[in-house]
């Protein structure tokens, strides 16, 4: 039977759900005026009924309304929900983007609002003009958590040098074939950074065959789970936020069973260094060299 899901403190003092249930990606809508996607309002539904509170969304999806409509009809208390969303499209203009984000989403605030990409900079300023923006918007109260996504150590580094308030969390892609190489250790070291993983589960989905093949099967044997699950614990054991998505309600029950074990840390380790025998990158390849562990 599946445990409360654990959370993790930010350096804001808020707590963020360690499973995220996503709307991006694989529910992403081409036409932000296209018709409601129903099938996406049922699986949040069915999300919300088996216990995710976390559910993660963004501008660019053009799903804002299927999750404000999913949470609206499920009758669960806004308050004991999770809710993120993220600005890109209209990078350019923050406080009209959140607040035209809240009207879809029929919501007064957000948990958790990122810059969804570091990549529309043209320079250091134009990252430091967008996070006092974003600072505004934590100031209003229509976010109660401000943070980023995609960020590098150079774009911290930009940000970091006028920021009021640090960033509270780093969303990016994190699985045991792209492990950020020196990243994570130099979040926690400058504001206490935290990171949410997406595309965790990249290992099963784009990655066979691989070098953690053999040890997740071990792994999902002893442990009586999925090799998602194992997955997606690995992320959570190093305090990392694990964000993914189903349509299927048997795979949102499997992911809710990483509450009931934990890796050991000899574990963990061994994932991570079988892990580093391999690359593979599936977002934003195009901003990077082939082989750059970033």
């Amino acid at each position: 039977m599946a445990q409360e899901i654990p959370l993790l403190k930010l350096n804001d003092g808020k707590s963020i759900p360690m499973i995220g249930y996503g709307t991006g990606t694989a529910w992403y809508k081409k036409d932000p005026n296209g018709p409601l996607d129903k099938d996406l309002v049922e699986s949040i539904k069915t999300a919300l009924k088996l216990g995710f509170t976390h559910l993660d969304g963004a501008e660019v999806y053009n799903t804002e309304p299927e999750l404000g409509k999913a949470v609206k009809d499920s009758g669960v208390d806004r308050s004991k929900l999770f809710v993120t969303t993220k600005v890109i499209t209209n990078i350019g203009d923050i406080p009209s983007a959140i607040d035209a984000s809240l009207k879809k989403l029929q919501m007064d605030y957000v948990d958790l609002y990122l810059i969804h990409s570091p990549f529309f900079a043209k320079t250091d300023e134009d990252l430091q003009s967008a996070w006092s923006a974003m600072e505004d918007v934590l100031a209003s109260g229509k976010a109660r958590s401000i943070g980023v996504s995609n960020y590098l150590q150079q774009h911290f580094e930009a940000t970091l040098k006028t920021a009021k308030t640090p960033p509270a969390i780093n969303q990016t892609e994190f699985h045991p074939y792209l492990q950020r190489q020196g990243l994570l250790p130099y979040q926690a070291s400058h504001g206490k950074i935290a990171t949410a993983a997406y595309g965790p589960l990249t290992p099963i989905t784009k990655g066979r065959p691989g070098p953690i093949d053999d040890l997740l099967a071990e792994l999902a044997k002893k442990y009586y789970v999925s090799e998602g699950d194992i997955l997606l614990r690995w992320c959570i054991d190093q305090d990392v936020v694990a964000v993914t998505t189903s349509g299927k309600e048997e795979r949102m029950i499997e992911y809710l069973r990483v509450t009931t074990f934990k890796l050991t840390p000899k574990e963990v380790k061994l994932l991570g260094e079988k892990g580093a025998e391999k690359h593979v990158r599936l977002f934003w390849n195009h901003k990077f060299d082939k082989d750059d562990r970033s």
